[in-house]
C-alpha cells in the first residue's frame, strides 16, 4: 500500500462521517481547553506570587519573635521571653556579612494634613530600609537618624498621600500629623502599587522607635537582614542566631530566609497547578472513550472494506497502520482545536479582568497535545488490531 493511499483511506472515514467525527474531537477538545485553561490560572497565580513576594528584595532573612514550635505554629510575640528591641538590632547590624539590619512594624492611623484627613497604614522602618528593599524614593530622602528612641518625627509618605493630601504641592518640608503627632515629610516613594495585598502607595513610613511609641507597642514586629548576594542563607542564618542567643539567653525567635520562604510558596503552587492540570485531565479521560467507542464502530461499519483490503493485499500491519492513523489523527485535530479554544479563553479572561493572572505555560501545552495524540493511539489500538485479524473472507462475506 503505498503512503499516499494510506492517508487518503485515513482520511476518508472524516469526510463520510463528518458529524460523528467532529463530536469525537470536540471530546478531546475539551478535554485539552480544560486543561490549558486550567493550567494558565494556575501558572499565572504561580508566577503571579513569585513575583510579588520578592518585590521586597533579596537576600533578606526575617527574624520574627517566638520560637516555632513543633506543631508548625508561630506563637509570636506573646510567646517570646523578651521582645525584639531596637538594641536587637543594633546587635545584629555588627555582625560580618550583614549588609542591613531593619527593624518594623505596622499598623494604622489617621494621617491629617492641608485640612484633610486620611485613614492609612503606618510603616515603622529603620533608616536602612531604602537600601535593604527595593523600594525607591522619588523625591527627598529616607532619614539618618540612627535606629533608637531619639529618632526624629520625620516621616516618608505614599504616592497616594501626596496626591490625597498635598495635591499639586511640594509636600517635602511640610508637616503631617500622624496619629496626633507632628511629623516633618522628608521624601516621597515611587510609586509601587500593591504588594502582597498592601497598598505601598496608601502609606506613610516612620521611624521604627516612634511607631512603637505611637502604637503602644513593647517590641518589634520583625527585624529583617539584608546580607551579602556571596553568601549562603545558612551561615548568615548560624551568625544572626547564635548572636540573638546571646541577647535573649535563649532560642526565643524564628528566622525564615527569603530563599525558604519562596521554596515553600513555590512547591505549594507547583502542587495546585498541577492538580488544576489533573482535573482538566479527566476530560480527556472521556474523550478516550469517545474514540474508543467510535473506532470500535468504524471497524464494524467498514468491514467488507477491510476484507476487500486484505483481499487484494494488504498485510495487517498496514491495516493495523490504518486505523490507529485514523484515532491518532482525530485526536491530534481535536488536541488542536481544544488548544485554541483553551489560549482564546484564558486570554480574553486576562482582557475582561486585568487583575486575573494567566500564564500559558507552553510545555503544559506541548505535553497536552502529545497527551491528546497518546490517547488517541492507545484507544485505537484494540478496535485496529481487531481490524487487522478479520479474516478476508469472512469480512468480505459480510457486505
Amino acid at each position: 500500500m503505498l503512503f499516499p493511499d494510506l492517508i487518503r483511506l485515513t482520511t476518508s472515514s472524516f469526510l463520510s462521517y463528518r458529524m460523528r467525527s467532529f463530536l469525537t474531537g470536540l471530546g478531546i477538545a475539551i478535554g485539552i481547553t480544560a486543561v490549558i485553561l486550567l493550567t494558565s490560572i494556575g501558572e499565572g497565580l504561580h508566577q503571579f506570587m513569585l513575583s510579588e513576594f520578592s518585590q521586597f528584595g533579596t537576600n533578606i532573612i526575617s527574624v520574627q519573635p517566638g520560637k516555632t514550635q513543633t506543631q508548625g505554629g508561630n506563637v509570636g510575640i506573646f510567646g517570646s521571653v523578651r521582645p525584639l528591641t531596637l538594641e536587637d538590632a543594633d546587635a545584629l547590624r555588627r555582625l560580618p556579612y550583614v549588609e542591613h539590619v531593619v527593624p518594623g512594624l505596622v499598623g494604622n492611623a489617621e494621617v491629617r494634613a492641608n485640612g484633610r484627613t486620611r485613614r492609612t497604614m503606618v510603616l515603622g522602618e529603620g533608616r536602612d530600609f531604602g537600601h535593604a528593599f527595593t523600594m525607591k524614593v522619588q523625591s527627598g530622602s529616607f532619614w539618618t537618624d540612627a535606629d533608637d528612641e531619639q529618632a526624629r518625627a520625620q516621616t516618608v509618605i505614599g504616592w497616594k498621600i501626596r496626591q490625597e493630601l498635598f495635591g499639586g504641592m511640594n509636600p517635602l518640608g511640610q508637616y503631617l500629623r500622624i496619629g496626633g503627632q507632628r511629623y516633618r515629610v522628608i521624601g516621597v516613594m515611587e510609586s509601587k502599587g500593591q504588594i502582597l495585598g498592601m497598598d505601598m502607595d496608601d502609606a506613610v513610613f516612620i521611624p521604627a522607635a516612634r511607631a512603637m511609641e505611637l502604637f503602644n507597642r513593647p517590641g518589634l514586629m520583625e527585624i529583617n537582614v539584608s546580607y551579602r548576594a556571596d553568601v549562603d542563607a545558612n551561615t548568615v542564618i548560624r551568625i544572626l542566631t547564635g548572636r540573638l542567643k546571646e541577647q535573649h539567653g535563649r532560642e526565643d525567635f524564628t528566622l525564615i530566609s527569603q530563599e525558604q520562604a519562596l521554596e515553600v510558596l513555590s512547591s505549594v503552587l507547583n502542587i495546585l497547578t498541577f492538580a488544576v492540570g489533573a482535573l482538566g485531565g479527566i476530560s480527556l479521560l472521556v474523550g478516550a472513550v469517545g474514540i474508543l467507542t467510535i473506532m470500535t464502530m468504524a471497524v464494524t461499519e467498514r468491514t467488507a472494506e477491510i476484507g476487500l483490503l486484505r483481499a487484494l493485499g494488504a498485510q495487517e500491519r498496514q491495516v493495523l497502520t490504518l486505523f490507529l492513523g485514523e484515532a491518532m489523527l482525530l485526536s491530534a485535530l481535536g488536541g488542536l482545536a481544544g488548544l485554541a479554544l483553551g489560549v482564546g479563553i484564558a486570554q480574553g479572561l486576562h482582557l475582561l479582568f486585568p487583575a486575573l493572572p494567566v500564564h500559558t505555560p507552553w510545555l503544559f501545552a506541548l505535553v497536552a497535545e502529545l497527551t491528546a495524540i497518546s490517547i488517541g493511539l492507545a484507544a485505537g489500538v484494540t478496535p485496529a488490531m481487531r481490524a487487522a485479524r478479520l479474516d478476508p473472507v469472512e469480512a468480505l462475506h459480510a457486505e
